[in-house]
């Protein structure tokens, strides 16, 4: 049901049930850092939330310039939030190119807050303007409030002592505490946290507490009657428990240790630095008190070789790169799967191909997951769907490849490692081990036969230096039994099923529908990141009454069992993808179905929107067997009045949550250091 509001100025109102705010401004501005410090106030609050960090490619691209703009998107509410949201409802720009990069994202009607200390003709210049945008009535459609937030800054910090340089660099600490007062947020977290980062510099701790301060008190009382008006939004409804925000790399982060401990091992993770996967190396070295041990190798190559002869040597071998990594990784990854040895690797993708888009978000390694090795060589891939959901799924990924002796890959991108949304702790006790076995004796007889399989068609994990237990290791292939090099014709034969058939038999769960029904008009079929926008997406389209179902995977390879007949009971397929139709092609091959694409690489996720306006073209025209009407849902049909729960309700200025991407900026410098 909608939120009860209160109309206040220019249609801000109290009690929203969602606003998407973005930060934005130079990469040297401390947006990420400004967004991340809101999104703790946020979490604090109690609201449910998602975040976008998009940033630059370039370390540090020429200041003022379009292309070093960098930005920050939270949606948040007092219901559930799956993404970060279609269109801003507030746009904080800190300079002229970040108001150019980011206008045509704010929803009309939308607040723009702008900086006119940073709108000199030399920045204006930068970022293609002709005229001031402020003044030349091209910002007609949106509210604006503009106002010197770098004269207020350097008039705040005064009484510390800095020079106007290094006092700009507090601007973000202004225009934070401008944020935490119009949307009804408490500084002490803020103060709290800057003291703990400069707790030897209290100087520079309290002139950033004293820009806080000054801009939170502007909100409080300036002559601030026309756009700007404060706003509370309710705490979301949620389980007891214990919350935290988290991010997807800290997510796979803590799921690789915790799978790790499931199978009472140590784990060791062989890692090469790369957007954005280089943020589970940095999370992991500070877990050595689990039994973990990371090292940064040289390159791509030696990183996974260590986590092989880690693995080897009877640790869980881990490491983790974004798509080009992976391509370097490959070999290693094919002798993995010859030695049969279990390893874990995250793919954290990007866009691509080669570099491509280092901070874009992109869904196109799905066929480098799946088939994209020299020879016949099987592996299985799993998708995390969210930041929270990457914690799970490593879990698996660590069952896996322990229980069936073989690499697994563990698929995330660069949306879900750098969002973060809050997390429910879970009980580690509801979770099931699954403690690793080592042969420490002869298994056939007197002798040891290292690649006689059990059940599952696993080999025996030896450790190296157990009495009577020597073997070959390598990979030239080997005899099917002894391991000894083994050239025949017969033999590859065999041993090439084998590996298949022990990958296809790996057990995974029967596919659910997240939502709607079993069978029906149209199934839309996603994977990873995509299922904040999807899942939107099919809810407002079946409360409009429309006969549309949310299927979404995560075991990529081998599918779930019953995944053909699911998939046979719809009408119509519609698979939306960040690539340009891969996992489209991997359901028409294995079940034969219609498989329609909806494809994006633009690196930015699927927004909500454009997701309801495909959907609707499945209904537009298309009658029914009865009386030629267009098919609905008619048990959906009373949940209109209740309107959209993505925040478009006719009495509601705000709008909810839909997609934008995600990133992580390498700008650690929004605060005086």
């Amino acid at each position: 049901m909608a939120t009860a509001a209160t109309e206040g100025p220019h249609g801000l109102h109290e009690s929203p049930e969602a606003i998407v705010v973005r930060f934005a401004g130079d990469s040297g501005d401390g947006m990420q850092l400004t967004g991340g410090q809101f999104t703790l106030s946020t979490a604090l609050a109690g609201n449910d939330l998602a975040t976008f960090p998009d940033f630059p490619a370039e370390i540090r691209a020429p200041q003022g310039t379009l292309f070093g703009v960098s930005a920050f998107q939270i949606n948040f509410g007092s219901r559930e939030i799956n993404t970060a949201g279609d269109a801003p409802d507030v746009l904080v720009a800190m300079n002229p190119a970040a108001l150019k990069v980011n206008l045509a994202a704010l929803k009309p009607g939308g607040l723009i807050i702008a900086d006119t200390g940073a709108f000199t003709k030399r920045n204006l210049d930068k970022a293609h303007y002709e005229a001031n945008p402020l003044e030349d009535g091209s910002l007609a459609k949106f509210d604006v409030l503009a106002f010197d937030i770098s004269e207020k800054t350097i008039e705040a910090v005064k009484p510390y002592g800095l020079g106007n340089k290094d006092a700009l660099r507090s601007k973000n600490m202004w225009t934070l505490g401008l944020a935490l007062w119009m949307f009804d947020r408490p500084r002490n977290p803020i103060h709290d946290w800057l003291k703990a980062k400069f707790k030897s510099k209290p100087d520079i701790a309290d002139a950033n507490i004293a820009a806080l301060d000054a801009g939170h008190a502007y909100g409080e009382t300036a002559e601030l009657a026309g756009p700007l008006k404060q706003v509370h939004v309710d705490p979301v409804p949620s389980e007891p428990g214990l919350y935290r925000t988290v991010t997807g790399a800290e997510a796979v982060s803590l799921g690789l240790v915790a799978g790790a401990q499931l199978a009472e091992l140590p784990m060791f993770f062989g890692g090469y630095p790369i957007t954005p996967a280089s943020a589970i190396l940095h999370h992991l070295a500070r877990l050595k008190e689990f039994g973990v041990t990371t090292f940064q190798a040289e390159d791509e190559i030696a990183a996974v070789c260590a986590a092989i002869g880690a693995s080897w040597a009877g640790q869980l071998g881990v490491t983790s790169s974004s798509g080009p990594g992976i391509a370097l990784k490959t070999e290693a990854i094919g002798l993995g799967i010859m030695t049969e040895l279990p390893l874990v690797i995250v793919n954290s993708q990007r866009g691509g191909p080669s570099t491509g888009l280092p901070t874009k978000t992109e869904q196109s390694d799905l066929y480098q997951a799946v088939y994209g090795r020299n020879g016949d060589a099987p592996m299985p891939v799993i998708a995390a769907r969210s930041p929270s959901d990457a914690f799970e799924v490593a879990i698996e990924a660590c069952r896996i490849a322990v229980e069936y002796m073989t690499p697994v890959m563990l698929l995330t991108d660069g949306y879900i490692a750098n969002a973060a949304e809050p997390w429910k702790v879970p009980d580690p006790d509801t979770f099931e081990p699954f403690p690793a076995t080592f042969l420490d004796q002869p298994n056939d007889g007197e002798n040891f036969l290292p690649y006689k399989r059990d059940e599952k068609g696993a080999r025996p994990w030896v450790k190296p230096g157990t009495p009577g237990l020597m073997h070959r290791i390598g990979g030239i292939e080997k005899h099917e039994l002894t391991g000894n090099i083994d050239y025949s014709p017969d033999n590859h034969q065999r041993m090439t099923d084998a590996r298949k058939d022990k990958v296809e038999g790996v057990v995974v769960p029967d596919q659910e529908v997240c939502l709607g029904e079993p069978s029906g008009r149209l199934a839309v079929v996603g994977w990873g990141s995509t299922f904040g926008p999807i899942h939107r997406a099919v809810d407002n389209c079946r409360r409009k009454g429309l006969d549309v179902s949310h299927i979404h995977v995560r075991h990529i390879w081998p599918m779930p069992k019953n995944m053909g007949e699911l998939l046979r009971g719809y009408e119509h397929i519609l698979v939306p993808e960040m690539n340009t139709g891969q996992f489209k092609t991997v359901l028409r091959d294995q079940f034969l179905v219609d498989a329609q694409p909806l494809t994006k690489t633009s690196g930015q996720p699927f927004q909500i929107a454009e997701l309801e306006e495909e959907i609707g073209k499945y209904f537009d025209g298309i009658e029914d067997n009865e009386g030629g009407e267009v098919a609905v849902n008619e048990e959906q049909l009373p949940n209109l009045e209740a309107g959209h729960d993505d925040g478009t309700y006719p009495d509601a200025p705000f709008h909810g949550d839909s997609a934008v991407p995600s990133g992580r900026d390498t700008d650690s410098e929004g605060v005086n250091q």
